[in-house]
């Protein structure tokens, strides 16, 4: 028997017609110091299974049992962190964590106590930020203050309710690191609900689905047979991890992909539409996404961004120079402030550029308009007003010469094509997280806008969500064409949807670090680009970049040459896999001999070198 038990749980809230039926008959045997990894998604009952663990919520049926006794209450064995922190506003960081650190350590002096907090402090990276209070902090230091202080515990078993999501991918790296060298070190029990795929693989000995709720059940186990440490780079390339990415991530595309057929509403596409092939905008909607221009769509030309402070002008980005094609598509990716959503501001016409220009369309953006439209990891939307009507709002206004039943038409027609057909005249109020940034994209594209800027508009959704959102992102960009920029911190995310993904450079004086040309067939889905075979190479690309400038890196010139040689290397083999069969027809007699297939190995290394190398040089 392990040091921890499911047995048999269940968990219902309400009664009669208002009856939830959350979690329904879960088991589940801990080994003490395993590591146990939920992939939990919203309405699945992850936070209402951390709870019953945790001893805050009594099952329906079943329970928990630790160290051979059933639980009938919280208790500081048992350390939790919820998503959201819960700070004590009135105290300072070290004073929220001196707080449970005092109340469990009673009997240790006041030296011992003082530098546990010091420890987790430390390890969170919030030293320098110690006595600040956390209405000064960002959202995700506060997260790392709530970390630090279950961590400053001591536990023997950690309960992690998607602690890092609202970090940025760096945090949420070095805090992953913490996670793993406190579980092998410590051999601390660990039980992490996780959207994310790479995190339960990276940090678990064993990842379990947890099934869409109503009435959520635990799904088969996958385990984690890979060596520790592991190393976030390195595992790229292990066939290993590539096998278990690709099974876990089918599992669940399937399980999202039975809900959708169960809970499937048909929409009636407006008449707007002229064939059931090619769906078209609406007449309305078609004269202000004209335009002139082609390679130079959008220009940024050694633009600059400072900022005043007390020690005289900061620049945060220094020469930001890139050329996008009208229809392109492109991403943006780099560590926190690197400069990435002051770039897009900078487009957006939302922040003035300090040096050089953006022009768009042949036109210097200095100000915000419909031409350039918007979407934000939060969607704003007026929750007062339903879904048509937040659509329809900016529809009115840009639309001011065409008919009411154009606009309306206009708004109906994106709000079915990101699949709110049914959900048009619910208020914003009742629609989940998703189903608002639904909204927003439908919103932002029904402006019939010339360049659509997004910044990192699924980052606050679980993964099934932000793959369903993503897929959406594409199919409505497909019917559009319209030129795209994405800031974004998930390099699957950069790669699924670009064309070119743009690295920067660590801030400040932040500037293009790498292009790369992402060269995979279109329309993409997620499980094609795992099934491809250049996409973990493309993703080793981003990863090394990505970690050459960890930390706030600056990296050597070897380092740099190192990854463009990657990039060299990739393209000279897929330049040889496209020009192969053509050499192959020219060079090879319309008969083959039926010995072909034996002599094939003898031929082909004698032919891709010459292509590799000519593509190289």
């Amino acid at each position: 028997m392990g040091i921890l038990q499911i047995s048999g749980l269940s968990k219902h809230y309400g009664e009669g017609a208002h009856r939830n039926e959350v979690l329904d008959d879960l088991f589940l045997d801990i080994e003490e110091g395993e590591f146990i990894a939920i992939l939990g998604f919203s309405g699945s009952g992850k936070t209402t299974l951390i709870s019953a663990l945790a001893g805050l919520i009594q099952p329906d049926k079943g329970g928990v049992i630790y160290k051979g006794k059933e639980i009938d209450g919280p208790s500081h064995d048992r350390g939790v962190v919820f998503q959201n922190y819960s700070l004590m506003p009135w105290l300072t960081v070290k004073q929220n964590i001196d707080l449970a650190v005092n109340t469990v350590f009673k009997k240790k002096s006041k030296q011992d106590r003082q530098d546990i907090v010091t420890k987790y402090i430390d390890m969170v990276g919030l030293s320098h930020a110690s006595d600040r209070m956390p209405s000064e902090l960002s959202g995700g230091m506060r997260q790392r203050v709530a970390v630090a202080r279950a961590l400053a515990m001591q536990p023997e078993v950690l309960l992690l309710d998607e602690p890092l999501s609202a970090l940025d991918a760096l945090t949420r790296a070095k805090l992953q690191d913490e996670f793993s060298d406190i579980s092998v070190k410590e051999k601390k029990t660990i039980i992490l609900i996780t959207n994310d795929v790479d995190e339960a693989i990276l940090l678990a000995d064993r990842v379990i689905p947890l099934s869409l709720g109503p009435r959520a059940t635990l799904g088969p186990e996958f385990k984690i047979n890979l060596a520790r440490p592991r190393d976030r780079a390195a595992m790229n390339s292990n066939a290993e991890f590539i096998r278990l990415r690709a099974e876990i991530t089918d599992y669940l595309l399937n399980l999202g992909a039975r809900e959708s057929s169960e809970n499937k509403v048909e929409n009636t596409f407006p008449t707007i539409v002229p064939t059931p092939q090619t769906p078209q905008k609406p007449s309305a909607h078609k004269k202000p996404a004209g335009s002139v221009m082609d390679k130079k769509f959008v220009d940024f030309s050694q633009v600059k961004k400072k900022y005043p402070t007390p020690k005289g002008p900061l620049t945060v980005v220094d020469g930001f120079d890139l050329k996008v094609k009208k229809g392109e598509f492109i991403t943006l990716i780099g560590h926190s402030g690197c400069g990435k959503s002051t770039v897009l501001s900078m487009a957006a016409g939302l922040n003035d550029i300090s040096e050089g220009g953006i022009v768009l369309d042949s036109r210097h953006i200095k100000q915000a308009g419909p031409d350039k439209g918007v979407v934000f990891q939060s969607p704003s939307l007026m929750p007062w007003l339903t879904a048509f009507e937040n659509v329809k709002l900016g529809v009115d206004q840009v639309y001011p010469k065409a008919s009411k039943a154009e606009r309306r038409d206009v708004a109906e027609y994106y709000l079915s094509l990101v699949g709110l057909g049914d959900s048009l005249h619910r208020s914003a109020a009742e629609l989940s997280s998703g189903m608002k940034q639904r909204v927003g994209i439908a919103r932002a594209f029904a402006l019939s806008p010339k360049l659509l800027l997004l910044d990192e508009p699924f980052g606050m959704l679980d993964s099934l969500t932000r793959w369903e959102l993503q897929d959406v992102l594409m199919e409505v960009w497909k019917q559009t064409q319209v030129t795209a920029i994405c800031v974004t911190h998930d390099v699957d995310e950069a790669i699924l949807l670009a064309d070119r993904v743009v690295m920067m450079s660590n801030g400040p004086n932040a500037r293009i670090g790498n292009i790369m040309e992402v060269d995979l067939p279109r329309p993409r889905s997620r499980k094609e680009l795992l099934d491809h075979p250049d996409y973990y190479a493309y993703r080793e690309e981003l990863l090394d970049f990505l970690e050459a400038y960890e930390g706030g890196a600056h990296p050597s010139e070897d380092q740099l040459k190192s990854i463009q040689q990657k990039s060299a290397t990739r393209i000279a083999r897929q330049s040889a896999q496209k020009t192969l069969p053509k050499i192959m027809a020219e060079t090879m007699p319309e008969t083959m001999p039926e010995t072909m297939p034996e002599t094939m190995p003898e031929t082909l290394p004698e032919i891709i070198p010459k292509i590799v190398a000519k593509n190289v040089a």
